[in-house]
C-alpha cells in the first residue's frame, strides 16, 4: 500500500498505519528471505556433486553488491549504500551457512581489528576461531583446523605487516580476498579520569596511529608492549591504574570502559586484511594479483624487473621488500598489481619477470575491495 492510499487528510499516515504498512513490508521480506534461503540449499545440493566445491565465492559476492548497488542508484533511494551492505552481508552468510558452516581462523583474541575484519568479510552467521598469532592464523588453515584466515598486511599510515609477508614466503596457500577496515583508536580504562593513568598497554601500531594525543594528553605513562590489542585490554582490566589502546567492540567483549574515544591521529587510518585460503578465484573485471619475487644482487637487476609490468601495461599498487628466510643479505619483493593472474597483460608481465628473477610465487588473484 502506497503512503497516497491511506486515506490521511495530509496524505501522510497514522503512526498506527505505519506500523501497520511496517508489519506488511517484514511479512513480506520474511517470506522473500525464507525463498532465498531454499534457493541457498539447492546451491549446496549442486555444489555437493561438484568436485573441488568452493564455498566461499568472492567474486560472486562481488557480483551480488555490484548488481544491487546498480539497482539502488537507479531507484529514488532512501537506504544508505553503507545500510544495504550491511543488510547483505548477513544474507550472504546466513546463506553461506545453509551451505556449509565454514570456519574462519583470525590473530585473535576476540576484539582484534583482525576479527572486526573477518566479521566484516564473512558475517556473524560463521564460526571464528582465534590464533594466538599470525603464523597460527596460517598453520590453522593448512592443517585444515579451518577453511581460511584473515590477516593483516598494511596500514595506510604505518605500513606493511612485516610478519605477514615473511609467512607468505614459507606458505601453500593463497590470497583469495582483501577487505579494508577503518582504525578508530579508543583509550580504555577502568580509571574515571586521565590523571590517574600512570602506565598504558598497547602495541607499536596502536601507539604511533594516537601518538599526537598521546603527547598532549598523556606525556609522561609508561608504555608496555602487548600483543594483540586485546590482551592490552585485559592487562587493563587487572590494572585499575593503567589504559589499553583498542578498538571499541574490545571495550564491549571485556566489559571495560571507553575513557576517550577516537585518539587516532588521522581519521582516515585504515588496515588492510588478506583473506588466505585454498580459493582461485576467477576475473571479475576489477582484480588484484600478489606475488613474491627475487632478483640477482646485480645493478640494474631490480628495475628490469619491474620494467616487465611496465612494458605489459600492467599497474602496480604496492612495491615493498623484505629479508629473504633463505638466504642471508638476501631480499624478496612483495608486489601488488591490479588484473588478475589469468588476463593477457599480466601473464606477460609474470612472464617476462621470471625471465629476469631468481623466483616468482603468484600468491593468488581475487576481487579487489
Amino acid at each position: 500500500m502506497a503512503l497516497e492510499e491511506t486515506g490521511t487528510l495530509e496524505g501522510i499516515p497514522t503512526l498506527e498505519e505505519i506500523r501497520i504498512l511496517i508489519d506488511d513490508v517484514d511479512s513480506e521480506l520474511v517470506q522473500l528471505l525464507n525463498r532465498r534461503s531454499e534457493l541457498s540449499l539447492y546451491v549446496r545440493a549442486r555444489k555437493s556433486s561438484t568436485p573441488e566445491t568452493r564455498w566461499f565465492a568472492p567474486e560472486r559476492e562481488r557480483e551480488v553488491y555490484d548488481k544491487l548497488h546498480a539497482k539502488l542508484a537507479k531507484s529514488t533511494a532512501v537506504l544508505p549504500t553503507d545500510a544495504l551492505d550491511a543488510i547483505y552481508r548477513e544474507i550472504l552468510s546466513s546463506s553461506r551457512s545453509l551451505q556449509k558452516q565454514l570456519v574462519v581462523a583470525y590473530w585473535g583474541p576476540a576484539g582484534t581489528f583482525t576479527h572486526i575484519a573477518a566479521t566484516t568479510k564473512f558475517g556473524t552467521s560463521t564460526t571464528f576461531v582465534p590464533s594466538p598469532s599470525i603464523m597460527d592464523v596460517f598453520s590453522t588453515v593448512e592443517h585444515s583446523h579451518a577453511d581460511f584466515g584473515v590477516i593483516p598486511v598494511e596500514n595506510s599510515t604505518e605500513g606493511i605487516v612485516s610478519y605477514t609477508l615473511d609467512t607468505l614466503q614459507r606458505t601453500t596457500l593463497r590470497v583469495c580476498a582483501e577487505v579494508y577496515v577503518p582504525i578508530t583508536q579508543n583509550l580504555i580504562s577502568l580509571a574515571t579520569n586521565l590523571q590517574k593513568i600512570k602506565r598504558i598497554y598497547t602495541g607499536p601500531q596502536p601507539q604511533a596511529q594516537s601518538r599526537e594525543w598521546l603527547d598532549q594528553h598523556l606525556p609522561n605513562v609508561e608504555y608496555i608492549e602487548v600483543l594483540p590489542t586485546t590482551r592490552a585490554v585485559e592487562r587493563a582490566k587487572e590494572d585499575p591504574e593503567s589504559a589499553a589502546i583498542a578498538p571499541a567492540l574490545a571495550s564491549q567483549i571485556y566489559d571495560v570502559p571507553i575513557l576517550a574515544s577516537h585518539i587516532e591521529d588521522d581519521p582516515r587510518n585504515t588496515t588492510r586484511f588478506l583473506v588466505v585460503g585454498h580459493n582461485d578465484p576467477p576475473p571479475t573485471g576489477r582484480d588484484k594479483t600478489s606475488i613474491l619475487f627475487a632478483v640477482k644482487n646485480e645493478p640494474g637487476a631490480l628495475a628490469r624487473a619491474l620494467r616487465a609490468f611496465e612494458d605489459a601495461g600492467v599497474n602496480l599498487t604496492l612495491i615493498t621488500s623484505r629479508p629473504s628466510k633463505h638466504t642471508p643479505w638476501e631480499y624478496v619483493q612483495f608486489i601488488d598489481m591490479q588484473g588478475h593472474e589469468n588476463s593477457e597483460n599480466v601473464q606477460a608481465g609474470i612472464k617476462a619477470l621470471q625471465q629476469v628473477s631468481l623466483f616468482v610465487q603468484v600468491l593468488g588473484s581475487y576481487p579487489e575491495a
